[in-house]
């Protein structure tokens, strides 16, 4: 740990200086902006307290080596800390070319200056900050660029940068809990499968050789386990130099014409889809609240809505609700006849229609659905790791039936003879 001297601004706009005790520069940054203190200098205190055996010496020289092979790739993590930053300085009523030229000169990866050389560039020139983050797709997902939109449209930019940020901690939250929960059945996995190449390849092969018989003579299991260690001889290579095509196609496929069919089958993944549908029905409900409350008319709300959900499926129920709402529909009728929202989330928004309160009550209906969702999550990392070591169980499984079947047939037989 480091103690770092700051200078910051308020949410009432006036300068903070003092001290702060962090594991780094970004984490004393991240730490001030969500207290609401948007840093514009930070020093780390060389004489700060150190460790005689010299380890905060080689921690600073591991982390930098870290960040230096990190130079040129601008992470999720990235991303979610400038987003805080950025809504902390809006808060504090800084002009919006004012909060990117100073989030510009905290930034040290090169990537990242560069990134926001060019906002602050296009700002400048008269373009929105969703136009300006438009032109970096590869930092900034569709789903970012639509809530930054919700919040140019309504004129709510802050609120939604703060829904933004709920938005990005949870998608975080949920990357790092899946790379933890999935590590070690993963690990577990790519072991059984080198193992199962092993035995297949080697040694089932030696073993069936002292067996007389022939393949008749052979349990099912056997000949499947054999039929396999053949093809894998025979077309292995071939196999590698097919399949690898076919997964960058199958991958392009699912990110242009493919995505609604996707999108389609995912909600229908057990488990898998509840998570997607639950996390979808929380930001509709939210952004949908907080742009009807910022005065856009609900047909202008759906626009920006339908690509704040993260799946196309459920984008294209909302066009078709859209469709009906200017037949002369309520927004409730098609969202029940999809079969897709929730009977809650129905009732709601019927309920907000007919007492004018459809804002309100989205709104304060949000912090439930994000529960669900969080429910949801949670089940879906308890059980994946489950499911992976299962798998792993049945391949084993089958394996050793396979190898110790002739060798048991084999012993009963001499027995009787």
């Amino acid at each position: 740990m480091a103690i770092y001297s700051y200078t910051a601004v308020g949410r009432d706009g006036k300068h903070i200086t003092g001290n702060i005790q962090a594991s780094d520069r970004r984490n004393a940054v991240s730490v001030l902006a969500g207290s609401g203190r948007f840093v514009i200098e930070l020093a780390e205190q060389t004489a700060a307290a150190g460790d005689c055996n010299g380890n905060k010496v080689s921690q600073a020289t591991a982390m930098g080596s870290i960040l230096k092979f990190n130079l040129n790739r601008i992470s999720s993590r990235d991303v979610l800390a400038v987003t805080g930053q950025l809504g902390a300085a809006l808060k504090a009523g800084l002009p919006l070319l004012n909060c990117l030229e100073i989030i510009r000169q905290q930034q040290h990866k090169p990537a990242m200056q560069k990134l926001f050389d060019d906002l602050v560039k296009l700002v400048s020139s008269g373009q929105s900050l969703s136009e300006a983050m438009a032109r970096h797709p590869n930092v900034f997902s569709p789903l970012y660029l639509s809530m930054i939109r919700v919040g140019e449209t309504g004129g709510i930019l802050e609120q939604t940068m703060e829904q933004l940020i709920k938005i990005l901690q949870r998608d975080e939250k949920v990357k790092i809990s899946m790379r933890d929960a999935s590590a070690y059945p993963i690990f577990v996995l790519t072991v059984g499968i080198l193992s199962v190449i092993v035995v297949i390849t080697w040694i089932l092969p030696n073993i069936l050789a002292t067996i007389s018989g022939g393949m008749e003579a052979l349990p099912l299991p056997t000949k499947i386990l054999l039929g396999i260690n053949g093809f894998l001889r025979s077309y292995g290579l071939l196999t590698v130099i097919i399949a690898v095509p076919m997964w960058y196609l199958f991958i392009r496929w699912i990110r242009t014409s493919g995505r609604l069919k996707w999108d389609a089958f995912k909600l229908k993944v057990p488990i898998l889809g509840s998570v997607m549908l639950s996390i979808a029905v929380g930001r509709f409900t939210k952004t949908l609240g907080a742009l009807t409350k910022g005065g856009v008319t609900i047909l202008d709300a759906l626009k920006v809505v339908r690509d704040t959900l993260g799946n196309e499926f459920l984008a294209g129920q909302i066009d078709i609700a859209a469709e009906k709402i200017r037949a002369g529909a309520s927004l409730a009728e098609p969202l029940s006849q999809s079969g897709y929202f929730p009977p809650l989330l129905v009732q709601i928004v019927s309920v907000g229609e007919q007492t004018g309160r459809l804002d309100e009550l989205l709104l304060g209906a949000g912090d439930t659905f994000d529960e669900e969702a969080d429910s949801a999550i949670t089940r879906f990392i308890a059980v994946f790791p489950a499911i992976l070591i299962l798998a792993i169980a049945l391949v084993i499984g089958f394996i050793i039936a396979a190898t110790l079947l002739p060798i048991v047939m084999m012993e009963l037989g001499g027995a009787v003879l």
